[in-house]
């Protein structure tokens, strides 16, 4: 903690355990209010009738963590406002995620994501992309919960481990009462919360600047408005391409195929509300990413001729928004906890997903074939498995100290694993003729290559003319000598003049030392090689041969564009014979269960 820091005042601490205990409460009240009927299907599912809305908030809530809070800002303050071209990437993600997988993980009713590879593959396939899931859960979760306490312990004083066991005891215990119910509805509080707490910075900001005018002005001076970079250069660590294709790649297996994502849109009381979450939740992803847009503008407009970081008034970007928080906010009682208590939201929503989500995982794959157990016992077991996975995310907090620069780390845990089961969910749902052994051979082949990636840029990391830093300065810096100067950061040591000189020619670089692509790329690497690998092995090993069930694939009926597409040309030829096609589409897009009932292998609701 810089030897200037403001501390915590007490009304701080009161509005952030008025946001901890509200969480709670609405685990206790959804605890009592299943206490008679509860089973364990409603316990993991929410009873399949959940809202669009409720289900669309939790969707944006449980993906923006603690690191989108505090990291995202902080990204666009060294980077620049290039980072909001992800927005597009949200776009592209969830349409396709409408179009090609919500029908099928629907129309099936699966509690687990990873049921659906046993059905189209086979045990092994379902095993190993059960394993991968464990491990990015967990490491994830574990940063999440680490980032915002040690954020807040350098920047406030607040207790390291206070702050990581109390977001942890508060998300075990709604979850291990309330189970999916609670959770979507704590992130409906949640990302209010969020957003309030974003919004009182912002609005400082404004005000102290004398207007947004101001700080636009002064992030076109400092270069952070650089949306013209249209370079194609794959080693670039952002640009118009990285951000959009990297990013369509990596939210389509995070809305695709990630359990939290799927389980929420699976448990809406009808395929008309999942695709409408859907979209209602790209709003959500938008308004987020422009908040961080605008926070880390402010950031910079503040900080312009004194940057803390390299000052060493903070030991790494993700403290500055904290830092900016307490210096503009500290006059304000409350507005500090109001903040803390959003990066705390942030952490609570992801964590809760995260958790509730390896106790479905597990009680699907892993108890419920084996053992045949009463619906009481199940719903027990459900719960005991929240309660541990909540004690093993502590555990795993230890860890996310070691995983450096905090964005960066979970895109790169995202793409390692992620990448390489979007390539196989899609392969199963879009290829007939992909058999068992291409899926799991390409699963295999996938997470080799985003693996091996991941090593080289550890091993090898990408230099600052890839990264392209922008200039910072500390010339406008009064501190008095002290304790406060004494941190090491590694951005001094970083020349500026590549901002100055974006045109510099590298290609000597290049011949000496091999640099990994951007690390939005690792995502696209790992999902091409698995569809790549799993179409030649089962070309090789006669998949043509072989039939899939038709309900395991995506019919075209099932999309919303094939009936668009049938209405606009219905339209325009004058037809009249399809008169009831609204209630033949209605048809499609709601769940068909009896009709599954007694000829497919996965549970019905």
């Amino acid at each position: 903690m810089s030897g200037d820091a403001h501390l915590l005042v007490a009304a701080d601490y009161v509005v952030f355990a008025a946001v901890l205990l509200l969480s709670a409460a609405v685990g206790f009240y959804y605890a009592w209010r299943s206490r008679k009927q509860g089973t364990s299907r409603d316990f993991l599912t929410g009873g399949r009738k959940l809202n669009a809305l409720a289900v669309s908030m939790s969707l944006t809530a449980s993906y923006i963590s603690s690191v989108t809070v505090l990291s995202n800002p902080a990204e666009v303050y060294r980077y620049g406002a290039i980072f909001g071209y992800l927005s597009i990437s949200y776009v592209i993600a969830v349409v396709y995620t409408s179009e090609v997988f919500l029908p099928v993980f629907y129309r099936l009713a699966i509690n687990s994501t990873y049921e659906y590879l046993e059905l189209r593959f086979s045990r092994a396939t379902r095993l190993l992309g059960m394993v991968i899931f464990f491990f990015n859960a967990l490491l994830y979760t574990g940063l999440v919960i680490y980032a915002p306490a040690l954020a807040l312990n350098q920047v406030t004083g607040m207790n390291l481990w206070g702050g990581i066991i109390s977001t942890a005891t508060v998300c075990t215990l709604y979850c291990a009462l309330g189970g999916l119910k609670a959770v979507v509805w704590t992130d409906v509080i949640q990302i209010g919360i969020m957003f309030a707490g974003y919004m009182s910075v912002i609005i400082k900001c404004v005000i102290l600047k004398g207007g947004i005018s101001t700080i636009l002005s002064d992030a076109q001076e400092g270069g952070r408005i650089n949306f013209v970079d249209f370079d194609i250069n794959p080693l670039r660590r952002h640009t118009f391409w990285t951000l959009v294709i990297g990013g369509t790649f990596g939210w389509s297996a995070v809305y695709g195929t990630y359990q939290p994502q799927v389980q929420r849109y699976n448990s809406c009381k009808s395929i008309k509300h999942a695709r409408l979450a859907l979209f209602i939740n790209v709003l959500g992803l938008a308004c987020t990413l422009t908040s961080s847009v605008i926070s880390g503008l402010c950031l910079y407009s503040f900080y312009k001729n004194c940057d803390p970081w390299k000052a060493g008034q903070v030991s790494s970007p993700d403290q500055l928004l904290p830092y900016l928080v307490m210096e503009i906010l500290a006059d304000h009682q409350g507005l500090p906890g109001l903040f803390f208590a959003a990066v705390y939201s942030a952490s609570l929503s992801t964590v809760s997903t995260s958790i509730h989500a390896m106790a479905a995982v597990t009680m699907e794959d892993l108890i419920k074939p084996r053992i045949k157990l009463s619906e009481k016992k199940l719903l027990l077991i459900s719960k005991g498995l929240s309660l541990f996975f909540g004690i093993v995310c502590v555990a795993m907090a230890g860890l996310a100290s070691l995983m450096g620069h905090m964005m960066q780390a979970v895109s790169i845990i995202g793409g390692v694993c992620g990448g390489p089961l979007l390539g196989l969910f899609s392969l199963g749902v879009l290829c007939p003729f992909v058999n068992s052994k291409g899926g799991l051979w390409g699963l295999v082949a996938g997470l080799a290559a985003a693996v091996s990636v991941t090593i080289g840029e550890l091993i090898s990391p990408s230099p600052p003319e890839m990264t392209r830093p922008l200039s910072l300065s500390t010339e406008g810096c009064n501190f008095s000598s002290g304790g406060s100067l004494n941190w090491t950061t590694p951005l001094p040591t970083e020349p500026s003049l590549f901002t100055a000189t974006p045109g510099q020619n590298t290609d000597d670089i290049h011949v000496v030392q091999w640099h990994s692509p951007s690390y939005l790329y690792f995502v696209v690497i790992g999902g091409l090689t698995s569809v790549i690998v799993g179409i030649i092995i089962s070309l090789l090993t006669g998949g043509l041969r072989e039939t899939v069930d038709p309900r395991l694939m995506l019919m075209k009926e099932d999309t919303l564009s094939y009936h668009l597409f049938k209405r606009v040309k219905d339209g325009v030829m004058g037809g009249t014979d399809n008169v009831g096609q609204p209630n033949k589409e209605d048809g499609i897009n709601n769940p068909v269960e009896e009709k599954f009932d007694n000829n497919t292998r996965v549970s019905s609701f």
